[in-house]
């Protein structure tokens, strides 16, 4: 039907039909609906079936549901009467449970009340009779009862008496102040009798009535009073220890009661407590360490002697023409000896601070990380005791050997907040860095001063300044590890040591390698003596002179691997620095190794300067004198001659002697071998180039290759550091090519013989090219 609706709808009307095609279409239109309405009713037809089954199935089951809804109805009408029974018997059971919970209550507030009565009475009893234990354990009970049920109206009715007429709570609170009172006074009296027992006794009173911080407070005063009242230090306060000593008692006193009375108190007050009894040592170790310093300040003399040395003029450490113009010897300057006195006590100071930081560090973060499976000795045995004489371990403090955390804990954070950090950063600031300073350049300038290079035909190798230089520099570096402060480590080293040894020390003896070959004439008028004679001698002179600062140079070089190596396996930056500390220490130390890349720059520099001016000029013409006359076109009589003969051989270890007579034995062996290998490199250029100017015939090119054997090996024979072969293997190649039959290809020899050529093609058929037959 929903069809033939559409259909109507979308067709046109009769009306206007005006044409003969018009009305056929409209007509065809109709048909086809028509056909398409009786197909659709034969379907609904032919389906009609199927659903009279289905009604005739429904249909018989109507009877057994008619009987399942009477089932249903009897069933809901007996449950229903059942849950109203139960539900009204089990109203009378949660309201008979609602009763007994009220009364349990109640009778429970009844006997916590009455606990709490008792436990007042009971209170002020003890008090009477002076029981402390009692009235604290009393109080303590007291003090277990809920605030709101002391505060509830019932005990406020219930629990005053006519001996205690006032609200509990306020009965409460007046005994537990009443209470303090008498503790802090018996324990201000037992500490100031030094009675250990009831110094124990009442201390450990204080946390059970809720006056923990009181108690911390009561027995820092009296731990503070340990610390006042220890042994003064003997002697004299000119001596250099007299300081050092005294802060070293202070850090042991106060190291042994954290020792001794940290068990304790982590027993009575729970761990971590012992944070806030240090924090009121640490308080008095400002006091002490302050007044300390500011006394060291005054009988050093301290502020004169960094005044004295804030302009200083060394003589040695500037240009000659500088020196002349501006150098008068000043009769006041500080004694070297006396600066160092007080370099020695600053770093004394420094490091057993550090040490002793370190300690507290480990101690007090060894009890915050204590576990409660700890089990803690009976309280009957532990009683406070006066520190008496430390042991030797604990005069080093070195109590603990594990790593401070790097992260802001609670004992770093504390330790960090002491003015005594400030105090000892300030002391090396302005203090030890400026003094060391002065310290280290006077050291450079007197070790320049009394070198002096003799003038003879045997000088000897070097000269005492990098013995003495580095022998000041160990101490220097041992004293800056001492101190304990990688701040202080990481300026010395970066704006002190490293700026000073490569200025002061090896750019003075750059300038006086300069200043010996300045100018020629000025070195023959420093000699005293004119002509060849007085050249030759002035040449050997500023030669020995030479030589013997390169040497001073590669000792230098050694002298600092060496010290930096020492350094860095020091058992004392182990005990200075803590183990997050150790690294970044050894870090800067290690960077002095850009000292050593400095002093072999300069060596090198040295040698060239050394090689161009003596030793170039002679290699000129060396190669052409050693092959004056000689040809390698021979036959078998001249082979024979040239065999007998060895011109070659003997001519080159004659001219070589020559060339480096007197360098191997003044030379250190690091700068001989430079030297040796300078030499040779620069020799074997000229060489080749004078063979591919050569002949070669068959047997000459034999010659030419026993020639070139016997010369390496002699050249190799002369140093223990290496083989000259090495700088041989281009002529030995050479040799090689020219010793090929004349029938060989020596393109074919040199891509398929397997050899590592330094040669390249074009150089091979060049040689190949020099064969005659």
């Amino acid at each position: 039907m929903e069809i033939s609706s559409n259909a109507s709808s979308s067709r046109p009307s009769p009306r206007e039909l005006t044409t003969l095609n018009a009305i056929l279409t409209s007509l065809s239109a109709v048909e086809a609906e028509e056909s398409a309405l009786s197909v659709t009713l034969s379907n609904l037809l032919n389906s009609q079936e199927p659903i009279v089954a289905a009604l005739t199935r429904l249909q018989s089951i109507v009877p057994h549901v008619d009987e399942l809804l009477i089932d249903a109805d009897l069933l809901s009408n007996k449950v229903g009467a059942t849950a109203k029974t139960a539900d009204r018997v089990g109203g009378k059971v949660r309201a008979l449970d609602e009763e007994m919970r009220r009364v349990k209550e109640a009778a429970d507030r009844v006997n916590v009340v009455s606990e709490l009565k008792s436990s007042l009475a009971d209170l002020h009893m003890s008090i009477d009779s002076q029981d402390w234990e009692a009235a604290t354990r009393h109080c303590a009970r007291a003090m277990a009862v809920p605030d709101e049920i002391i505060k509830g109206s019932f005990a406020e009715s219930v629990v005053p008496t006519s001996d205690l007429p006032l609200p509990p709570s306020e009965t409460l609170a007046q005994a537990r102040e009443k209470l303090l009172q008498i503790f802090q006074a018996q324990f201000a009296k037992a500490s100031q009798a030094r009675d250990s027992a009831n110094t124990s006794r009442f201390f450990k009173l204080f946390p059970a009535i809720g006056w923990e911080k009181e108690g911390l407070e009561a027995y820092s005063e009296f731990v503070v009073d340990l610390v006042r009242g220890r042994a003064t230090v003997s002697g004299k306060s000119s001596s250099p220890l007299y300081y050092i000593s005294t802060l070293t008692s202070l850090f042991e006193s106060i190291a042994l009661i954290v020792d001794q009375h940290q068990p304790v108190v982590e027993k009575y007050y729970g761990s971590g407590k012992m944070l806030l009894v240090v924090e009121r040592l640490l308080q008095e170790c400002d006091r002490v360490v302050a007044n300390l310093i500011e006394s060291w300040e005054e009988e050093r003399d301290v502020e004169r002697k960094l005044h004295d040395t804030a302009n200083p003029y060394f003589p040695s450490l500037v240009a000659t023409t500088q020196r002349k113009a501006a150098y008068v010897q000043d009769d006041d300057a500080p004694d070297p000896r006396e600066i160092d006195k007080v370099l020695s006590e600053v770093a004394g100071i420094a490091g057993r601070w550090a040490l002793f930081k370190r300690f507290l560090a480990d101690r007090l973060r060894e009890d915050i990380e204590k576990t409660s499976t700890n089990t803690p000795e009976p309280a009957e045995r532990r009683t406070f005791s006066v520190p008496t004489t430390p042991t030797a371990s604990q005069k080093d403090l070195n109590l603990s050997e594990e790593p401070v955390e790097a992260l802001p804990r609670p004992e770093i954070v504390l330790i960090n907040s002491c003015k005594c950090i400030t105090l000892i950063s300030t002391l090396l600031s302005k203090y030890y860095i400026p003094l060391e300073t002065w310290y280290l350049r006077s050291v450079i300038d007197k070790a320049h001063r009394l070198s002096t290079v003799t003038a003879s035909s045997d000088p000897p190798q070097t000269t005492t300044t990098p013995d003495d230089v580095f022998y000041i520099l160990k101490l220097v570096l041992t004293r800056l590890l001492s101190t304990g402060s990688n701040e202080c480590v990481e300026k010395m080293i970066e704006t002190v040591v490293k700026p000073i040894v490569e200025r002061d020390f090896a750019g003075v003896v750059r300038r006086k390698m300069e200043e010996i070959y300045a100018t020629g004439a000025a070195g023959q008028g420093r000699s005293g003596v004119t002509g060849a004679a007085g050249r030759e001698k002035q040449e050997r002179e500023n030669r020995n002179a030479f030589i013997i600062y390169l040497n001073d140079l590669d000792i230098s070089a050694s002298h600092m691997d060496t010290l930096i190596k020492s350094t860095l396996s020091s058992p004392i930056i182990q005990q200075s620095f803590a183990d997050d500390e150790v690294q970044p220490a050894q870090a800067e130390f290690s960077s002095l190794s850009s000292l050593i890349l400095r002093f072999k720059s300069i060596l090198k520099w040295g040698i060239e300067q050394l090689f161009n001016q003596l030793t170039r000029p002679k290699l000129r013409s060396l190669v052409s004198d050693v092959y004056k006359d000689v040809s390698y076109v021979l036959d078998e009589d001249g082979y024979s001659t040239a065999e007998f003969q060895d011109v070659v051989r003997k001519r080159f270890i004659k001219a070589w002697e020559a060339l480096v007579d007197g360098f191997k034995v003044t030379f250190t062996e690091g700068n001989y071998a430079m030297f040796f290998s300078l030499a040779v490199e620069i020799l074997v250029r000229p060489w080749e180039k004078h063979i591919l100017g050569m002949k070669f015939s068959e047997l000459g090119a034999i010659r030419f290759d026993k020639d070139l054997r016997s010369i390496s090996t002699y050249l190799s024979s002369q140093t223990a550091f290496g083989d000259a072969r090495e700088k041989f293997q281009r002529l030995q190649q050479l040799s090689t090519i020219l010793n090929l039959d004349l029938e060989e290809d020596p393109d074919e020899f040199y891509t398929s013989s397997g050899i590592n050529w330094k040669l390249s093609q074009n150089e091979v058929r060049v040689a190949a090219a020099l064969r005659v037959s």
